[in-house]
């Protein structure tokens, strides 16, 4: 499943209940994702006697190259805890339990291209295919339309430039061109607001409609971008700021850690 685990099991002055504690996390982290170029994972608990009571001084997983679900892939992901309390039985029989959930701080990094091949996905190509458009039946004919070639370009300001084609029956297709902000709303869903159309990129006689199919596009794409949809097994995300820096989305927020995954 993982391409690499990187952990820190023997890094000096690492007592073994550090050492047992990493492998035994690392195991765990494995579970979380599809596959990964390398995860970093440092359990600090000094001394190790304080495991006998379960205590964890602190919890940081690093984590490169990540894809989520097979599908959705995370350049960066971080999350780092305070003290937490744990089941030291579960440690001895190879798992790792939580006795009450958690809550870290949080990093995520996201590319322009790894957004672009989240857009491929059958998850999200399957929520733009056969849309009724209410409103637009001057324009449909009561026929459904359905968006492909979802590409993103981003910008400063956490403005990104959004492309894509509308198909409406046997008709040709619509480009679609426009920047917009991407925002984010109740710490968990993905906005895009304050619309700009692109006139220039797309022909003249198509104008109108291209801009009444971008709207429509856009409702769906806020509709369809919650991170309860992406939630990893016993970790929740929760944003605070995101913001665009070159080719890059970055989150930062906490996460709420309910479990481990269980060892398969």
């Amino acid at each position: 499943m993982f391409g690499s685990l990187i952990g820190n099991p023997t890094a000096q002055g690492t007592d073994w209940g550090e050492q047992m504690l990493n492998t035994v996390a690392s195991r765990s982290i494995a579970q979380l994702f599809s596959q990964s170029e390398s995860v970093d994972v440092q359990i600090r608990c000094s001394p190790s006697s304080k495991l006998l009571q379960g205590s964890i001084d602190s919890f940081k997983m690093d984590g490169r190259g990540l894809l989520i679900r097979r599908r959705f892939p995370v350049k960066e992901m971080s999350f780092e805890t305070d003290r937490v309390s744990i089941d030291f039985s579960s440690v001895l029989s190879g798992g790792l339990t939580l006795k009450q959930p958690t809550q870290a701080i949080a990093e995520v990094v996201l590319t322009e291209a790894g957004i672009n091949q989240a857009f491929e996905a059958d998850l999200v190509t399957q929520r733009l295919e056969n849309l009724q458009l209410p409103g637009l039946e001057s324009l449909t004919g009561g026929k459904p339309v359905s968006f492909t070639g979802v590409r993103v370009q981003l910008k400063p300001g956490n403005r990104i430039q959004l492309l894509a084609l509308a198909k409406i029956g046997d008709r040709p297709e619509i480009p679609i061109v426009l920047t917009t902000t991407v925002e984010i709303e109740r710490r968990r869903r993905i906005q895009f607001t304050n619309p700009e159309f692109v006139d220039e990129s797309v022909p003249e006689e198509i104008r109108q409609e291209s801009q009444q199919l971008s709207q429509a596009l856009l409702d769906a794409l806020n509709g369809m971008v919650d991170l309860d949809r992406f939630n990893l097994d016993g970790v929740k995300l929760r944003l605070n700021r995101m913001e665009t820096r070159q080719d890059t989305l970055r989150f930062n927020g906490y996460a709420e850690i309910s479990h481990f995954p269980r060892q398969g």
